[in-house]
């Protein structure tokens, strides 16, 4: 498993009686090179010891939400982003439900709840709290939220009953963690680019045309690229979001900028254009500020299409080029002409009338069009647009694979 080596994994174990496991499975993460930080909630304590853990982990072992000791050397937001990712086992059905309804009444949820990393769970429990309605719609919940689960495994229960709920073995979860970072390691070949947020085409130094985008989509999907181990270039016009350090990020304002910023780009395997550029500019801008008038005439001409441009591109055009529809009426009708007309791979659409899926907006619900006639189109329901670019960024990585 050298995948492990020099990486760094945050564990958290909870109260249950497979807490035992949890230092069989630190011992066999920390033979193979991975750097272990733990978290004991207060149930957990009575079952494993911080002595224990720390001479198995050689790191240090967290567990109380206010301590100053703790706050002054790695508060819980800092310590969520120093971990590579993060590691739940055992996962009880407590913490499951914790983590679905968003509650943070300690230190391990409230780690967890602030991390932007991906999040392992290991369940067990009793097969009757595993089969419970409660605990499926709680598990789906997370999963939703992008959650991984490892297990359970079907088997002999320390309460002497037999089902499934038993905590995978320690030597799988650890494969299951290597696994992980294997598909980072392989994703890095990869090269990808986005395009994102609106664009300005200035009238006179004041004043310029517009749209409402707000980049909010194409800024996540930049995260999940590079998440799952894509070198990846963000090209975004006008926003005020933030992005990691690890994303290659270039501002631009105009079409012609973010135009000539994406052919500098070039080569990449993936294109992904979210941006909403302003089909037109103005023909002539303006050097001086234009003062009030009567009347007054503004003279447009296109903007040279992006997406059209790369998408037909004999020696440049990346494997998998993809491209967004925003949408008011006659959504599918509209994305699929744009799909065949602009020879994309896939046109992602959304409506943006609607204001809970519009722009602005945290959420979303889109449809992917695909060019292949095996898969026509597929409709990915209405969530956060973070889970929404996981679930592209998951598809895309099996169709280059």
């Amino acid at each position: 498993m050298k995948n492990l080596s020099n990486k760094k994994i945050l564990f958290i174990i909870c109260g249950g009686i497979s807490a035992y496991k949890s230092l069989e499975t630190i011992r066999i993460l920390k033979k193979n090179g991975a750097i272990i930080k733990t978290i004991l909630t207060e149930s957990a304590k009575e079952f494993v010891t911080p002595l224990s853990i720390t001479s198995l982990s050689q790191g240090k072992v967290y567990y109380n939400l206010f301590s100053v000791e703790n706050e002054a050397e790695m508060d819980h937001i800092s310590l969520s982003r120093w971990a590579d990712v993060i590691l739940i086992a055992p996962a009880t059905a407590n913490t499951i439900s914790k983590l679905a309804q968003g509650i943070t009444n300690d230190l391990a949820s409230t780690v967890v709840l602030a991390s932007d990393k991906d999040i392992f769970l290991a369940p067990a429990m009793n097969v009757r709290m595993w089969e419970h309605l409660t605990t499926k719609l709680n598990l789906k919940k997370i999963e939703e939220f992008g959650y991984k689960t490892i297990g359970p495994e079907i088997g002999d229960m320390a309460c002497g009953e037999y089902g499934e709920g038993k905590m995978s073995e320690p030597l799988k979860i650890a494969k299951e963690i290597d696994d992980y970072f294997l598909g980072k390691i392989n994703n890095k070949k990869f090269k990808a680019l986005i395009t994102a947020g609106p664009t300005n085409e200035y009238i006179d130094p004041v004043r310029f045309i517009t749209n409402k985008s707000s980049g909010k989509q194409g800024y996540e999907l930049a995260k999940s690229l590079s998440k799952k181990g894509f070198d990846t270039t963000l090209i975004s016009g006008p926003t005020n979001l933030k992005i990691n350090d690890e994303i290659n990020l270039i501002k631009v304002e105009t079409a012609d900028e973010m135009l000539i910023a994406t052919q500098e780009n070039l080569p990449v395997d993936v294109a992904i254009f979210s941006a909403a550029v302003a089909d037109f500019k103005i023909n002539k801008t303006f050097k001086n500020k234009i003062k009030k008038q009567d009347n007054f005439n503004l003279n447009l001409e296109k903007n040279l299409d992006i997406l059209n441009y790369v998408s037909n591109h004999n020696s440049m055009r990346p494997k998998m080029v993809i491209g967004f529809a925003a949408e008011t009426n006659e959504i599918v009708k509209n994305a699929e002409e744009k799909l065949n007309k602009k020879n994309c791979d896939w046109i992602i659409s959304n409506d943006v009338s609607n204001k809970d899926i519009g722009f602005n907006s945290d959420y979303n619900e889109v449809t992917i069009h695909y060019k292949n006639k095996d898969l026509i189109r597929e409709k990915l329901s209405y969530k956060k647009k973070s889970e929404i670019s996981d679930e592209i960024v998951d598809r895309i990585i099996h169709q280059l694979k």
